[in-house]
């Protein structure tokens, strides 16, 4: 879950307006536009990372999507050219 990332990423001391990229895996592609609303509901808006997303069979059958993310030090505050 989304929680679980941003809890990983405290733990690493960043957060998610540090995210650099996401790669997205979701099982059905029917499922893209719940998935977006909920992604974009959750990173911050002002820091959106690179994201890839594509159609995937999933290790777990019960799983819907998977996301990995990668991020930046959480030292202060992050500016995009």
């Amino acid at each position: 879950t989304l929680a679980k990332i941003d809890a990983l990423l405290a733990e690493a001391g960043t957060t998610r307006s540090h995210l650099l990229e996401a790669r997205i895996w979701v099982r059905d592609m029917r499922d893209f536009a719940a998935m977006n609303a909920v992604w974009f509901a959750w990173i911050d808006p002002h820091n959106k990372p690179t994201r890839v997303c594509v159609q995937a069979s999933l290790a777990n059958p019960d799983m819907l999507v998977e996301v990995q993310v990668t991020a930046a030090e959480g030292r202060g505050p992050i500016s995009k050219l």
